[in-house]
């Protein structure tokens, strides 16, 4: 038994020490992919180097728990001067300061050691964070210079103020309908501008004008309105486009319906469920009549830049928060003097302008389970209700084909949704 247990333990050092190996030589793959134009030898550090880097920082890591912690801090420390050494001698030849793989080889120690702990498996996933990391630098870099200043400057000052204020914002409510709470209330500003900031820097790195149907996709994550008003306005002034507007318009009210189910499984995952299926329906019916729209057409028509405003300003945060302070309050006052009728008169009302809002209102009034179903069809009814705003602004914005094409699809996928939902309930 003695012997068996010995070799289990060997088996398990052994393979957490192959572990570590492969951490370093996976880091130094990248590492030496993208220093390949370099000769051998004129490498601070490649494959063979970070893959003993890595089993260094396994071994120091088995000998330190058979001795002492201090031979793990020397290790660290000599790799330290050598890393430290090599980097200055490569700046003084070439001139480039950069530290990228110093810092890669501080990583790969790191990981090595902790491949001997039972985090193995952080490690190695830890690892192939890093390695993407490394080698996304150009698309990085290319991502970063599409960003102004003033894009820059205001993620920044929402996060401080995000991260600095929120915690210590009052958890409790002001009113006596239990509507008003800066903490939750802020904390939902923050949600949604983060949702809506994916879809506007994924348009900023696109390009705004450079496909309508990417467009619309990515701009629904920020205003399905706001893109459905500029493609109205485009196909007004070139209606030979008309199918391909209608598709980008189409794009972007589908895209608000799976955003829709984001924002109810943060806040409440058993309302999600509820809609889970018709929001399925609804998307996949929106997006293969998206499909049908653009086979054959040109995807990328020279158009003037769909306008997209900054979710992270804070002006623009600021003025969702009152709003969204209104829509809770107003259903809070309408819930408790005409029951579930004013539940869905504020959905109704909400749904003009904006869908956000009263989802996460209804989500929070979702916390109860008695009004999870009522929460559901309020969520629907204003999907429904902004939907029918979007149509007739095609209608009116740009008439002809656009308009038939949107309003006959829009009408079909809120009859299939509104089927799904029965269903569900």
């Amino acid at each position: 038994m003695e012997t068996t247990a010995i070799t289990e333990t060997y088996l398990t050092l052994f393979s957490n020490l192959l572990v570590a190996l492969a951490i370093g030589f996976l880091i130094g793959l990248e590492r030496g992919w993208s220093k390949r134009e370099l000769e051998p030898g004129r490498r601070i550090a490649g494959i063979r180097t970070f893959g003993l880097i890595s089993l260094l920082g396994g071994l120091t890591m088995l000998l330190g728990r058979e001795s002492s912690i201090w031979v793990i801090a020397l290790a660290f420390g000599g790799l330290g001067l050598l890393v430290a050494s090599a980097a200055f001698i490569e700046a003084q030849r070439t001139g480039e300061y950069g530290i990228t793989t110093e810092v890669a080889a501080f990583i790969a120690f790191i990981l090595g050691a902790l491949a001997m702990t039972p985090h193995a498996k952080l490690a190695a996933a830890t690892a192939v964070i890093t390695a993407i990391i490394l080698g996304t630098k150009p698309l990085l870099h290319q991502w970063v210079r599409k960003l102004a200043p003033e894009e820059i400057y205001a993620v920044f000052k929402l996060l401080l103020i995000s991260v600095v204020m929120l915690p210590i914002l009052p958890r409790r409510t002001y009113d006596p309908w239990g509507a008003f709470n800066p903490y939750e209330i802020w904390w939902m500003v923050v949600l949604i501008c983060a949702i809506s900031f994916v879809g506007y820097f994924a348009v900023k790195i696109a390009g705004a004008g450079r496909g309508i149907l990417l467009t619309g996709i990515l701009g629904g994550l920020v205003s399905s309105t706001a893109v459905t008003l500029s493609l109205s306005r485009m196909a007004k002034a070139s209606p030979e486009g008309h199918r391909i507007f209608a598709a980008g318009v189409i794009a972007a009210s589908t895209t608000m319906f799976p955003r829709i189910l984001m924002i109810a499984g943060v806040l409440r995952p058993k309302l999600s469920e509820l809609l889970l299926w018709p929001i399925l329906l609804v998307t996949g019916l929106g997006y293969l009549f998206v499909w049908w729209l653009v086979r054959g057409q040109p995807r990328h028509i020279s158009t003037p830049t769909v306008h997209l405003q900054n979710p992270f300003e804070f002006g623009t945060a600021l003025r969702f928060g009152l709003l969204l302070a209104g829509i809770i309050w107003l259903t809070q006052i309408l819930k408790n003097w005409l029951g579930s009728v004013g539940i869905y008169l504020t959905a109704a009302i909400s749904g003009m302008t904006d869908v956000d809002a009263i989802t996460l209102s209804l989500a929070r009034l979702a916390e109860d389970p008695a009004m999870l179903k009522i929460a559901a069809w309020g969520i629907l009814l204003a999907a429904v209700v902004n939907t029918i705003v979007k149509a007739g602004m095609t209608v009116f914005i740009a008439g002809g084909a656009m308009a038939r094409y949107v309003t006959v699809v829009f009408v079909l996928m809120l009859v299939v949704g509104t089927i799904g939902l029965s269903m569900s309930l």
